[in-house]
């Protein structure tokens, strides 16, 4: 456990360092998330028709999306993408640790790093300035941060699945565009699940992405109750497991058909 440990810490370490990086992306959420704000404002004040969810909570769910952005599997590590381009991922290889959860531990860094950097200005400025709401109460805090805890584990795993995928690949472009476009609509991060027609709530409710921003979002403001956290766990604890499995599955095939340039 300890030499995994020291891998996660050291990237975590590394990543922590670009503090620059991280407040100009805190801007640049600011801004889009103002403008999220003013588009759902206008859609709320020209109708009447009663909504799953209040503005309130409209206005705090798209708030956190921006503070946990970089939480979210947007496409392959860049870095890994180039060993598998260049070869150098047999040094990975011939470690005397499992890659799968070496490279897992890298992609839960590479997650946590960037929120921990962009969250808490976020959380300030919009929670001071522009309708963040604090949770309705003590349990839903725990509740919500219990569920971010989730959230990241299922959201790296499944950012470990992009990663092995790239075993099959040449080039990890065509991920790269996809991956976005899939997590930003089935996550919750464009619309809020609650808002979606309800002919598609079936399938965005049977995707893994929903456990990475639409439950614990809803927990945070009170739209789902504290009492169906264990429901919540259950959730994404069920698709971390599904997602580690599968991404062990598909390594050890891909490990098995690699082929490293030049031997």
């Amino acid at each position: 456990m300890r030499p995994y440990w020291a891998f996660f810490a050291a990237r975590l370490r590394m990543l922590l360092q670009y503090r620059a990086a991280a407040l100009a992306g805190c801007a640049t959420q600011l801004f889009w998330g103002l403008i999220r704000v003013m588009i759902f404002e206008a859609f709320y004040n020209s109708t009447t028709t009663p909504q799953p969810m209040n503005i309130s909570q409209v206005i705090t769910y798209i708030w956190l999306g921006q503070a946990m952005l970089g939480m979210l599997p947007w496409s392959a590590d860049v870095e890994i993408r180039d060993q598998v381009r260049t070869g150098a991922v047999a040094y990975e290889l011939v470690r005397p640790l499992d890659l799968y959860f070496l490279w897992y531990g890298r992609a839960i860094a590479s997650r946590l790093a960037p929120t921990l950097l962009r969250a808490i200005p976020l959380f300030i400025v919009a929670g001071l300035f522009f309708g963040l709401h604090a949770p309705p109460s003590w349990g839903a805090a725990v509740a919500w941060a219990l569920s971010t805890l989730g959230a990241l584990l299922t959201a790296s795993a499944f950012g470990t699945l992009l990663n092995i995928s790239l075993l099959w690949t040449v080039s990890a472009e065509g991920l790269s565009r996809l991956g976005p476009a899939v997590v930003t609509a089935l996550s919750g991060m464009l619309i809020p699940l609650p808002l979606y027609p309800p002919w598609l709530q079936p399938v965005v409710r049977g995707m893994p992405f929903r456990a990475m921003v639409d439950l614990p979002f809803r927990l945070y403001s009170g739209n789902i109750p504290v009492s169906e956290l264990g429901s919540v766990i259950a959730q994404q604890v069920g698709w971390t497991v599904a997602l580690i499995l599968a991404g062990r599955w598909l390594l050890s095939r891909g490990v098995r058909r690699l082929v490293v340039q030049g031997g």
